[in-house]
Formats: C-alpha cells, structure tokens, sequence
C-alpha cells in the first residue's frame, strides 16, 4: 500500500486502533474503518472489557514482561546501529565508497527490521 492508498484524517494516516497498521482508503458511503479486520475489532475488545475489569485507565497497558524486554532489545541493538553509522559516517566524510555506505545502510536496515516486524500479542485468557 502505498502513501496515496493509506486513509487520512486530518492530514494524518489512518491507523487500526488495534494493531496500529496503516488502514485502506475508504471509497464511498459510511463510517470511516477504525479496524484493518474483524479478528482487530474483536482483540479490541476484549482488551477494553479486561481493562475495565481491571480498573486500569485507557493511558495505561499491560504487557508481558518478555514482550518488554525484547522490545528494549531490539531498540538497543537500533541505537547501536545508529550510532555506529554515524561514527562510520564521521570517520569516512565525503570518501565513503558506495560499497562503504551499503553495508552501512545494511546495518541500519537489519538492526530496524525487527522493530517493522514487531508486534505486541493479543492478551492471553486469565490465569
């Protein structure tokens, strides 16, 4: 999908209000989507019937300790390639070969993928 295909509104791109993925434009009559499936809509809301079981505010979440920690991981190990393209970056100025800058970007790109792939999981039934 491409930026020209994506809904917006109010100059900002529609997204589900569960899993955040960008959303189609709608063509036509009635209610703008607000979820990319049914499968989002009903995740949705369950997480708002558990919330409210739970008495937690719509600002707070609940999330697996695992999701946490490997969601830190994978920011680091972005951070990282950051920075050390910059310092690459710095280090080669203006006489970067092409061959220098691919494997920079590489770099980047395999330290950013986990983070595009990234999803939080759907709340598991009550312990």
């Amino acid at each position: 999908m491409t930026k020209t295909e994506v809904a917006t509104a109010g100059g900002e791109e529609r997204r589900c209000r569960w899993c955040r993925r960008a959303l189609p434009v709608r063509t036509g009559r009635g209610r703008p989507k607000e979820f990319c499936s049914q499968r989002c809509r009903q995740w949705d809301w369950v997480s708002r019937q558990r919330a409210a079981d739970l008495e937690i505010s719509d600002g707070e979440l609940i999330i697996a300790r695992r999701e946490l920690d490997e969601l830190h991981d994978q920011l680091y190990m972005l951070a990282c390639a950051v920075d050390d393209t910059e310092r690459d970056l710095a280090d080669t100025g203006t006489r970067a070969t092409a061959k220098e800058l691919r494997e920079m970007l590489d770099w980047l790109l395999d330290a950013a993928k986990p983070l595009r792939e990234a999803q939080i999981s759907a709340p598991s039934g009550p312990s």
